[in-house]
């Protein structure tokens, strides 16, 4: 049965769905954003709202029975909030609150305490206002600056956009020599010295696409590939063939191409408007303004 399938082999082991960098645009994206998601979205963060069991077997306490050891993370939700400041791994825990013994549970959700504070960044020379929590304050503090704490944790733990963008533009401030910093060179030297080691793991196009959603990164390919291909229109193009036959045919009002003009073709659709429109208001050229579909139709 296999072999007359298109798929063939592949299945033998059910049908597979592809994802999102399988099919369309998200094909074309480069490694290097692919690694940034995989580290974003597939890597498994650190336990922030449980305490994480090494051992793979407990003993219960009242009936001494041995039972596996399930340490499963609790389904986080990341609100739109949470992607505008620093929440420090932490995110919203939907579930169930038993408030009566006699009474059914009921959902409840639980939300992290946040409040707005100031951070500093060394590399860009700059104080930003924030909303953050506790532990986002605490990792601050244990990693020794804001820059450490972008830089030092990976993008799973940071989780928040904001974050994301912010640890991507200390990358790109160091990668160009810390500028912000360029009206004290002995303060921009001891910078550069400190950080400078976490360009390491980076490579300058995985620089480029970190930090970028999944539909900015999108947006960015499809700019990229605008710029590279510039569709010009048929209508220009045929324009410029018709203004081209006349030329050739001798006609005076078409005017004569200076061949030391060193131009591109794009940048003649204006003079072959002026004259296109010149051999339409001529009376000798009544027939063109007949044949022409871009004239304007004598009523």
């Amino acid at each position: 049965m296999a072999h007359a399938t298109p798929q063939g082999v592949k299945l033998l082991n059910g049908f597979k769905r592809p994802n999102r960098f399988e099919k369309g645009l998200g094909a074309q994206l480069p490694d290097a954003y692919k690694k940034f998601w995989r580290e974003w979205k597939l890597t498994k963060p650190a336990a922030v709202h449980y305490i994480p069991k090494e051992s793979e077997w407990e003993r219960d306490e009242v009936t001494n029975a041995i039972k596996p050891v399930q340490s499963v993370p609790f389904p986080l939700i990341d609100t739109p909030e949470s992607h505008q400041g620093i929440w420090g791994g932490e995110a919203v825990i939907k579930g169930f609150q038993k408030r009566q013994p006699t009474k059914r549970r009921v959902p409840h959700f639980w939300v992290p305490t946040l409040r707005r504070s100031v951070v500093h960044s060394q590399v860009l020379n700059e104080y930003v206002s924030v909303v953050v929590t506790e532990r986002t304050l605490e990792q601050i503090h244990e990693c020794h600056g804001f820059d450490h704490y972008l830089l030092k944790n990976l993008a799973c733990d940071l989780r928040s956009a904001l974050a994301l963008k912010m640890k991507r533009k200390i990358l790109k401030s160091l990668q160009l020599g810390c500028p912000a910093l360029s009206a004290e060179p002995n303060h921009q030297n001891e910078v550069l010295k400190e950080y400078t080691p976490y360009l390491a793991s980076y490579t300058s196009e995985e620089i480029d696409w970190y930090g970028h959603t999944y539909l900015e990164a999108i947006r960015k390919l499809q700019n990229q590939l605008r710029a590279a291909e510039k569709v010009l229109p048929h209508k220009v193009e045929f324009r410029s063939k018709l203004i081209e036959r006349l030329r050739e045919a001798g006609i005076s009002e078409a005017g004569k191409k200076d061949p030391r003009d060193s131009i591109s073709h794009s940048d003649h659709k204006d003079a072959d408007i002026d004259a296109l429109t010149k051999l339409e208001s001529s009376a000798s050229s009544s027939w063109l303004s007949k044949i022409n579909p871009f004239g304007k139709k004598e009523t």
